[in-house]
């Protein structure tokens, strides 16, 4: 495994728990995999489709996480492809045709795509090595990003019942893991779950009070590092973007609204550093691999803990210190209740409303940010001060 792993990857060792989990894949086992961001899930499904005959499926959610792989992968020699909304008629079949003559080592798939009409037919004509489910917390109503194609992902296990299935995720309380493995049907499975504790991050909760201020101060205390402030709507992304360039501050928008082109600009721009700070909704971040995030910015109240923690997550993937600031405020609570009350489905209502208050009482304890954030997880913080919570240094931003 490490020669293979130094051959096409260039690493000379493994991260934690990364051997283990390849162990497992290779040895054909379904695998339910939870590590935090950045801890390297890809490489865990990655590395053993290089050994397995046949074709790993991936399955993944967005176009642009999808696009950012295969391109990877093929940097690396790897024959990898995908297959989505973004392609043509012709493009489509050249992928299918190279997936049928055994050319592709790992085909990405959107979950929409697997039950579009006569998709799982091309399937059954795929020698399929093992499904792998990135993000797949988005199969659990619990989950914070719960999609209803995800949940439907079962009917791949009717489709293979002898290929193993392995589901990866960076947020998952208990409670999500085990509507996951019951959803899959795993039985004779492994299970991998490392610590939420990021000692690198330090966590910083204050009122939402005279925000834009306190965010301008906070950067020209910190020069010339890349940061991402987290803006709950399209117009105060725009907004906030638009102040920040006013006031002489390198920041770009990123969201959903915006031109494809203007997007993708706007992100190449961070993650080359030639922008310090973006400016962007929830839309932003997912598979960004920039190492050298030193903060991240909350404005707005995030829905969950779950999405908190997976934002916050993209501080600090170096490992150096970084902080995380969310500014809160209980009219940010009531918006967010508004949406609850439109929802339709009274069970994913309550699920929101129980995630939503689980976030504010995260805001509002006068509790060790750290410890409560680990116990949300269901993971035990023994030591009496973090020294890198505002609770448990009197540190306020």
């Amino acid at each position: 495994m490490k020669r293979m792993l130094k051959k096409h990857f260039g690493f000379d060792s493994f991260l934690p728990f990364q051997e283990d989990i390849v162990a497992d894949v290779l040895q054909k086992k379904d695998v339910l995999v939870v590590l935090p961001t950045g801890a390297g899930k890809s490489l865990c499904y990655q590395l053993p489709a290089l050994e397995l005959p046949g074709t790993a499926l991936v399955i993944s959610p967005l176009i642009s996480l999808m696009k950012d792989q295969v391109s990877s992968l093929e940097r690396r020699d790897i024959a990898a492809a995908y297959l989505n909304s973004s392609q043509g008629v012709k493009e489509t079949r050249e992928v299918k045709q190279k997936v049928l003559d055994g050319k592709i080592r790992l085909l990405y798939v959107a979950p929409e795509r697997i039950m579009k009409d006569g998709f799982l037919d091309f399937l059954s004509d795929v020698s399929v090595s093992f499904v792998a489910i990135d993000e797949a917390h988005c199969i659990s109503e619990w989950g914070h990003d719960f999609r209803p194609e995800y949940r439907k992902l079962g009917t791949l296990r009717e489709a293979f019942p002898r290929v193993p299935f392995i589901a990866l995720t960076a947020t998952a309380t208990k409670k999500v893991r085990d509507d996951i493995k019951n959803q899959l049907r795993f039985v004779d499975y492994a299970e991998h779950a490392g610590s939420f504790d990021r000692k690198n991050l330090t966590y910083h909760i204050r009122a939402k009070q005279n925000t834009y201020y306190h965010i301008v101060s906070y950067i020209e205390d910190h020069p010339n590092v890349s940061g991402i402030i987290y803006c709950h709507s399209r117009n105060s992304t725009e907004k906030m973007a638009s102040d920040l360039l006013r006031d002489g501050i390198d920041a770009v928008p990123y969201h959903a609204g915006l031109p494809q082109k203007e997007r993708t600009e706007n992100q190449e721009r961070f993650q080359k550093g030639d922008a310090k700070i973006i400016v962007a909704t929830i839309a932003f971040g997912m598979g960004i691999d920039k190492q050298d995030v030193r903060f991240v910015i909350h404005y707005d109240l995030p829905k969950n803990i779950e999405g908190y923690y997976q934002e916050t997550g993209r501080a600090g993937r170096d490992g150096k210190p970084s902080d995380c600031i969310l500014f809160f405020s209980y009219s940010d609570k009531m918006k967010h209740e508004f949406f609850i009350n439109q929802m339709k489905n009274p069970n994913r209502a309550a699920v929101a409303q129980y995630q939503l208050e689980k976030m504010v009482d995260f805001c509002t304890s006068s509790e060790c940010r750290r410890k409560m954030l680990l116990g949300y997880f269901g993971e035990t913080y023994r030591n009496e001060n973090c020294g890198a919570c505002d609770i448990c240094t009197e540190t306020y931003y």
